[in-house]
């Protein structure tokens, strides 16, 4: 894996096509605009660092919005089952919106104050010249993804995607799945054809022949093979992680002292939400797998099944190292430079999420 790997190819993109103007395009950026980022993120940057150091205020100001990111409803209908309302601030928008190239453009746009995601986002947000720390860690110690296959495939294991076009997103946790899947199975990257592709894209593609292998979120696989399983596509389980599951915002934000408690105030909230649908399968299976996914009961539970308990580090030094190793992988195949990734966290709220939970959840 020290070769430097090809430029993903694509039947969208000109063969020859520099990957950072394509990866630009992908992340809906113009080249003008990211140069502008950056230049504009150095100032903010310096400032940040200066405002960021101000102890986090114990109360909400009256009258403190924030834009929270929630996916498909997840965070509302949680706080909702759960009872955690009465929030000490007021959330001006939830915004429908998960993926990481969506969360950074939200940000930029300043649409979006808060944002959930897995590891990647921040540091491809960095290499992009976006200030953004993160505030809150969950870890996940058991595979979220799994790789699922077109319609008519051979493959059965991770050593048979050697030739193969494989969806490749570079700036989410699908494509850190991806890349250390090869990495642990001695593929190196000049061996396969990554694909670029955002990860709304993966289904398309597969149902399409576009690409061979997609890695799929355990709870997407359901729903696939129930429409492609009779016509051979299948899935492949590894024991490959995203250990992270993190919420980030810009350091303009977080500068903001009003809106860093209101921050500091969601957190614990954000822990206990995703601890209550842990205890509570049956609830969560039916108010969100089926109510609101159209999932059938049976595929609700198999998704549950395969759920990782909720975990919050009092400490992020393990989440530090794991952010590290993900960096470092994607420096040596040419997609960002290596930098160190500490500057990533903002360790003023590393333990409000372990402390709000029970013993078990802190990890």
């Amino acid at each position: 894996m020290s070769a430097r790997p090809p430029r993903p190819s694509s039947p969208l993109s000109a063969p020859g096509a520099d990957r950072r103007v394509f990866l630009s395009s992908l992340l809906g950026l113009a080249a003008a605009a990211g140069l502008s980022g950056c230049a504009g993120a150095s100032a903010a940057g310096t400032r940040s660092r200066e405002d960021l150091s101000a102890p986090l205020s114990d109360t909400v100001p009256k009258g403190t919005e924030l834009k929270v990111a929630s996916y498909q409803g997840v965070q509302q209908l949680q706080f909702k089952l759960a009872g955690l309302t009465g929030l000490p601030f007021t959330v001006s928008d939830w915004v429908n919106i998960g993926a990481g190239p969506d969360v950074i453009n939200a940000f930029r746009a300043k649409s979006l104050d808060v944002g959930n995601n897995a590891g990647i986002p921040p540091i491809q947000a960095h290499f992009q010249g976006l200030d953004a720390k993160i505030v809150a860690i969950g870890i996940t110690r058991k595979p979220n993804y799994l790789f699922a296959t077109k319609p008519g495939s051979d493959i059965r294991s991770v050593q048979d995607f050697k030739g193969r076009k494989l969806a490749f997103s570079q700036g989410q946790a699908q494509g850190v799945v991806l890349l250390r899947a090869l990495k642990r199975a001695g593929i190196a990257y000049g061996d396969v054809k990554l694909v670029p592709l955002t990860s709304n894209q993966f289904l398309t593609a597969l149902q399409a022949g576009q690409v061979d292998i997609a890695p799929l979120a355990n709870s997407q696989a359901p729903a696939y093979l129930k429409q492609y399983g009779q016509k051979g596509a299948h899935t492949i389980a590894t024991d490959v992680v995203d250990l992270l599951n993190l919420l980030w915002a810009p350091s303009s934000v977080l500068a903001d002292r009003a809106k860093a408690a209101a921050v500091a105030a969601y957190i614990p909230r954000w822990a206990k939400g995703q601890v209550w649908a842990y205890e509570h399968p049956d609830a969560w299976n039916e108010e969100f797998y089926v109510k609101t996914q159209n999932l059938t009961l049976d595929q609700a539970r198999s998704i549950t099944a395969l759920a990782n308990k909720p975990l919050f580090p009092p400490s992020w030094d393990e989440a530090i190292k794991w952010e590290q190793e993900t960096a470092d992988l994607l420096a040596e195949g040419g997609f960002v430079k290596g930098f160190k990734v500490g500057s990533l966290f903002d360790r003023r709220f590393e333990a409000l999420a372990a402390r709000a939970v029970p013993a078990e959840y802190r990890r």
